[in-house]
């Protein structure tokens, strides 16, 4: 039986980098094939030819046997392929229904007007299918970052609806923002899917790899280096075929967990949201790393974001030195010596049209300005010092953020704040959407951190992720704090006692 998507000999080169470099790949109507990677391997590369994105340089794709031109997203979507980006790409001022149906209005014109009533009625079967009891009419801006996602799925799964033939959908890290219920409720609209489609699944977490794929690709620096099925493999050779090297047994670095210092770097006194979480108290200490545990709603990213000033609290008071401090704003936040990284890191991590130069100076432009002017070669010499320390994968400097990977971008955030020289650094899901072997370099960034004294704030990934790296874990609940753990190297707590009082 011919593949109903076949890649053959795919090359793509950006200046300065060769992103594929002579890739095959095949997936079949009635399979769920994955595709697995470090960031910058060039899955998402791959991915994105097949959906117009970009043209390669060299190589051939056929859909059903026959070889075809991909020439836009538009034209992927009429030949039977769709996709959901691991960067969203539902736009905030348009409705649930207008995002789903976007550049296919004339599906639902009448006498030269958009039908809304129509449209809405279509995007309602759409929502079904992801289970999202949201009325179409609602405006994207007003969904959580989850639902969001779920509404990219729904856009995806509308081809179905569309294409009176089997389709090819393409999923790039689809459950990095879902809760396990969320991933659940996928798989079993993939399972229902892929009898009449074939799928190719992208993402970091392996262990929902081998769970839902029948067949895995495995990448590296732009090649396929291993295929096998997915009964063949486990958790660990997937690791060590990604990376191609032997993983360090503590994955967490909890030999290099440092002991926390006696000096309080903020005492955060009853702080309350009013209707999102209330009576907050707790020491960070320096040194430290305390993680922050809860399911969505729980309270803890609001928390989050209050402390780094990007929200306002309507009670309770923060201390530092002794002092009494306010955060209106983010600037005072930083200020005061407090760095965020945001789980959205493209949205108000980094400025995507600057360079990774400019992106790594961002916070503390002072110390590269004479006169007003910004020195270009000062930010040149810190931001090589920083590229070579995280062993950040960029053509140069001046290399545009935006197309380094995932992962890279992730290290621009966290040295830009190391750059500006903050005491707190508040982490929110920063290993959200980045490979195992970029993970580590982050783990190993907050060892070096803490050892330094840096206090640490940790909303981390998974649950898992949270105890490793933590020296101490709080777990909120509808809003207050549940419980409280102490994580030392050599006595972690089980997710058990944890989610015990999480749920």
């Amino acid at each position: 039986m011919l593949p109903a998507l076949e890649m053959k000999g795919i090359s793509k080169s950006f200046p300065g980098v060769k992103a594929l470099d002579g890739v095959s790949f095949s997936a079949a109507t009635g399979e769920v094939v994955g595709l697995i990677g470090e960031n910058g391997a060039g899955k998402s590369t791959l991915l994105k030819i097949l959906n117009g994105v970009y043209k390669p340089d060299a190589g051939s794709i056929a859909i059903d046997g026959r070889n075809v031109e991909i020439r836009s997203a538009r034209d992927a979507f009429n030949k039977g392929i769709a996709m959901v980006f691991q960067e969203q790409s539902v736009i905030s001022s348009l409705t649930i229904a207008e995002n789903i149906f976007l550049g296919r209005e004339e599906e639902f014109l009448r006498f030269g007007l958009i039908s809304k009533a129509r449209m809405n009625e279509a995007a309602a079967q759409e929502l079904e299918k992801v289970r999202l009891k949201i009325h179409p009419g609602t405006l994207a801006a007003d969904l959580t970052f989850s639902d969001r996602q779920m509404v990219e799925i729904a856009k995806a799964l509308s081809l179905d609806s569309r294409i009176k033939r089997d389709v090819t959908i393409l999923l790039d890290e689809p459950t990095s923002v879902l809760e396990k219920k969320e991933v659940a409720m996928l798989f079993d609209i993939v399972r229902e899917l892929k009898q009449r489609a074939s799928i190719v699944f992208i993402s970091h977490r392996l262990d929902e790899v081998l769970e839902i794929c029948d067949r895995i690709y495995i990448m590296r620096d732009g090649r396929v280096v291993h295929e096998t099925p997915a009964a063949n493999a486990d958790v660990h050779t997937l690791h060590q075929q990604m990376v191609g090297r032997q993983l360090q047994h503590e994955y967490y670095r909890e030999e290099k967990q440092a002991q926390p210092s006696p000096t309080i770097a903020l005492k955060v006194d009853k702080l309350s949201k009013a209707g999102v979480f209330h009576d907050v108290s707790f020491d960070l200490h320096e040194g430290e790393v305390l993680g922050i545990a809860g399911v969505i709603g729980s309270g803890r990213e609001a928390l989050a974001r209050c402390l780094a000033g990007y929200e306002k609290v309507d009670g309770g008071t923060l201390h530092m030195g002794g002092d009494v401090v306010r955060l209106a704003t983010a600037h005072d936040a930083v200020g005061r010596g407090i760095g965020f990284v945001p789980s959205e890191r493209k949205v108000e991590g980094l400025i995507t049209p600057f360079t990774v130069a400019e992106n790594m100076t961002l916070a503390c432009l002072s110390k590269f300005t004479s006169g007003g002017i910004i020195s270009g070669a000062k930010e040149s010499t810190i931001a090589k010092d920083w590229i070579a320390k995280l062993g950040i994968k960029t053509p140069s400097t001046k290399t545009m953020v935006v197309s380094l990977s995932g992962g890279n971008q992730q290290k621009v955030v966290l040295a830009k704040w190391r750059i500006a020289g903050v005491k707190i650094l508040i982490l929110d899901h920063p290993t959200r959407g980045i490979d195992v072997g970029a993970k580590e370099d982050v783990y190993s960034l907050v060892r070096e951190m803490t050892a330094q004294g840096l206090a640490v704030i940790l909303l981390g990934d998974t649950l898992d992720e949270v105890i490793g790296l933590s020296s101490r874990i709080l777990v909120m609940k509808d809003g207050v704090v549940n419980a409280s753990f102490n994580a030392p190297a050599g006595g972690k707590p089980a997710q058990l006692e944890i989610i015990q009082h999480m749920m």
